[in-house]
């Protein structure tokens, strides 16, 4: 019997199949088809012997798993933005590239970032609880009253590529000023008339402060007890980029004391964020579970992409978006 020549490819979840279907035209398709997330030993074992490894966020690609891969290993490509979860030092060391995807899920995310900021400065938790519980009475002038956009400062640590598109979906609903922090000064503020601002600057002056960097080793625990004390009490803190950028111990007692207003997070530190977790007690804190990029499009993008860039380093050509490693 002839033996299968075609490369192959180990991916370590279900996603969607748009990836799937052009993988299978040039490689021999491997995959741990569930939604479950594939336990280390199963990552081990699915590895083996691979050329190319299509993988998630929640997979923690390390030395262990590229020495069970094996030296025959040319690609690592990642369904995500982020890349905490791979060993880069460690590919670099052996001249793996590694593929990610960036762009095809900015609208998406700014999006739910959106929705989250709207859902948390205008209670709405609070009000569908009260709906719920029959807690609502007659018409109060003065009863669950938020905070609107129109006339508002609103403060964006990262502007990047989502970042900025947040910035244009904010413009529409009156807010006056759009300030922003990070690394450097970004050639694109003039789009959205936004200022480049220190990082306390923009902690003392904003109603609204939205975290949309990525995660480093600099960044990590960013919006602790001393960033929190530095906010308006009045102001809405929404997290859509990583949940290690926050101190969730100090987000807890800034909100329950009362130091900031309220909190959206689409992204925690673990997650899922265990169900004793004491921001879930808290009226004032929306926790969603890391939806920022579920459209059905975004995803579908997504799985795309990174098929694409793994068949491209076997069409010994540029990937469409390989990380500068």
């Amino acid at each position: 019997m002839a033996t299968d020549a075609r490369p192959k490819v180990f991916v370590t979840r279900r996603v969607p199949a748009r990836g799937i279907d052009l993988l299978k035209d040039k490689f021999v398709v491997s995959q741990w088809d569930r939604e479950d997330r594939i336990p280390p030993e199963e990552l081990l074992r699915g590895v083996k012997g691979v050329d190319a490894l299509f993988c998630l966020l929640t997979d923690k690609i390390d030395k262990d798993v590229l020495d069970a891969a094996g030296p025959q290993l040319k690609t690592i490509c990642t369904m995500s933005v982020g890349y905490e979860h791979i060993d880069i030092s460690e590919c670099k060391k052996r001249n793996i590239p590694v593929g990610f995807t960036p762009d095809v899920l900015t609208n998406a995310t700014a999006e739910l970032t959106m929705s989250l900021l709207l859902a948390t400065s205008r209670r709405l938790k609070e009000a569908m609880t009260a709906v719920e519980d029959g807690s609502w009475g007659t018409w109060n002038p003065i009863w669950m009253l938020g905070h609107g956009l129109d006339g508002a400062t609103v403060g964006i640590v990262g502007l990047g590529r989502i970042g900025l598109a947040v910035a244009k979906c904010l413009l529409p609903f009156g807010v006056s000023r759009i300030v922003y922090s990070g690394n450097s000064q970004s050639k694109n503020e003039q789009e959205v008339n936004a200022e480049f601002v220190s990082f306390d600057y923009l902690l003392e002056h904003s109603d609204f402060i939205l975290g949309c960097c990525s995660l480093t080793a600099n960044n990590m625990g960013l919006f602790n007890a001393e960033a929190f004390n530095k906010m308006k009490t009045s102001a809405i803190f929404v997290n859509t980029s990583r949940g290690g950028l926050v101190n969730q111990d100090d987000l807890y007692n800034a909100l329950k004391s009362g130091k900031i207003a309220g909190a959206g997070l689409d992204v925690t530190n673990p997650e899922p964020l265990p169900t004793d977790s004491p921001l879930l007690t808290l009226s004032n804190c929306l926790v969603l579970p890391h939806i920022g990029s579920a459209t059905e499009k975004a995803r579908s993008a997504m799985s795309e992409l990174t098929a694409r860039n793994i068949i491209a380093v076997f069409d010994n050509k540029e990937m469409p978006s390989r990380l500068n490693i």
